[in-house]
């Protein structure tokens, strides 16, 4: 037991430590705010969506009005995040944002909210890279996965309880309250990135210089060159597609799964939602406490041979407690990836390319998760959800495996040239 006190204490200590820096407390407040605001704005949108409409087939509108900014953009965020100030693009990202959010309050149709939704997914795309490219500036490399850890574990407390004040919240004074703390969020998030002291990063040109549309170009071809020739990058593309394809169908389908094969009533979703989260929340402390370096092929990869077995699990088993259980698991393990991802990519890859790099990343991400929704939603009705999950189970395993054998001896420790 005084081993795990022990333990714990070093984590709560790692964590204080990054809070309290100067350097980083005020991109984490920002955050976290933010956090509260979209979530928020999340619940409030598809309220609204379905009040203008009377369809549900329009909520999933908006999720294809935020995945195609991502994948259109993604080439483009990354040249510029790699070219200019990056406190400027989280700045004007954030900005962007607030006034869009802020014109929902005086919605003006079904075609507003979607064109808003497109327009958040757009200043994500530069924003999310460019804080994974910032990260490493404001901490140092000991600092780097608490400071990871820190931000996802309390980004999903705060994601809980602004879940469980949304719904009270939009059905006491109605969406357009939600919509303008949403832009409050975002504004005050400009005025904490405001006060960051990000340097200058390899690769940015001076205020009055130019290199024309040829020098963009160039740039994300220089990008795509590295990502293809770095023989971290090109093999963690490849996984991550593998993965993203496994969990695209399953994670959208999982309402289908507790409806079907569970047998739970509609309210039994929401339990399932809470494992995922209570174990998300805890998963970042995992690899903090337990890891003498995190930088290792098995922090990375195991978790998603751990996740592919609990999906291929829940297709077999029925009880719930079983079910909730699993996914308690699942959300430890991802949070213990992403967590350990991020915080292994900010080390391995060169400052100079390294919002290309974050951006190729997500726009992978996002295609194979089309992917994925598309041949899950044509299957379910045909093989049934049980297959999908055995499929997507099965697919995620052997994306760990892979990993763990394109990258098992990869030395992540090094240091990232230029």
């Amino acid at each position: 037991m005084r081993g795990v006190a022990g333990r714990l204490g070093r984590v709560g200590r790692a964590y204080a430590g990054v809070i309290r820096s100067p350097a980083y407390f005020p991109l984490w407040l920002g955050q976290l705010l933010s956090s509260f605001g979209d979530t928020l704005h999340y619940i409030a949108l598809v309220v609204l969506v379905f009040r203008l409409t009377g369809q549900g087939i329009a909520v999933a509108g908006v999720v294809a009005a935020e995945a195609v900014p991502v994948l259109l953009l993604g080439p483009v965020a990354g040249v510029i995040i790699d070219r200019f100030s990056r406190k400027a693009v989280l700045l004007g990202a954030d900005l962007f944002r607030a006034a869009l959010v802020l014109s929902l309050v005086w919605p003006q149709g079904a075609w507003h909210a979607y064109l808003v939704a497109a327009g958040l997914a757009t200043g994500n795309a530069f924003f999310s890279p460019a804080v994974q490219a910032v990260i490493p500036a404001l901490t140092t490399e000991e600092q780097r996965l608490a400071a990871n850890s820190v931000a996802w574990s309390t980004g999903r407390l705060v994601q809980i309880v602004a879940s469980a004040v949304a719904g009270g919240l939009v059905a006491l004074v109605g969406t357009g309250p939600a919509f303008a703390l949403n832009a409050a969020s975002f504004a005050v998030s400009a005025a904490c990135i405001a006060a960051l002291p990000i340097p200058p990063h390899a690769g940015q040109i001076g205020a009055g210089a130019t290199r024309g549309l040829r020098g963009y170009f160039g740039d994300a071809r220089a990008g795509l060159r590295f990502a293809a020739r770095d023989r971290f990058v090109s093999r963690l593309l490849v996984v991550q597609a593998l993965a993203s394809f496994a969990v695209g169908a399953s994670g959208a389908l999982l309402v289908v799964l507790a409806e079907r094969h569970l047998r739970l009533p509609p309210a039994g979703f929401a339990w399932l939602i809470a494992a995922i989260g209570a174990g998300a929340l805890l998963g970042p402390i995992i690899p903090n406490a337990l890891a003498t370096d995190y930088r290792d092929a098995r922090w990375l990869f195991v978790p998603y041979v751990i996740r592919g077995v609990g999906d291929v699990l829940l297709a077999v088993f029925t009880p719930l407690p079983v079910a909730l259980l699993l996914l308690f698991i699942y959300g430890l393990n991802t949070s213990t990836g992403m967590v350990v991802f991020s915080s292994t990519v900010q080390g391995a890859v060169p400052e100079g390319v390294r919002g290309r790099v974050f951006t190729l990343l997500d726009v992978t991400w996002s295609a194979m998760r089309l992917l994925s929704l598309a041949a899950g939603g044509a299957l379910v009705d045909v093989v049934g959800i049980r297959a999908v999950f055995w499929a997507g189970g099965l697919l995620l395993a052997l994306a760990g495996l892979l990993g763990l054998g394109l990258l098992g001896r990869h030395d992540f420790r090094r240091e990232a040239g230029t």
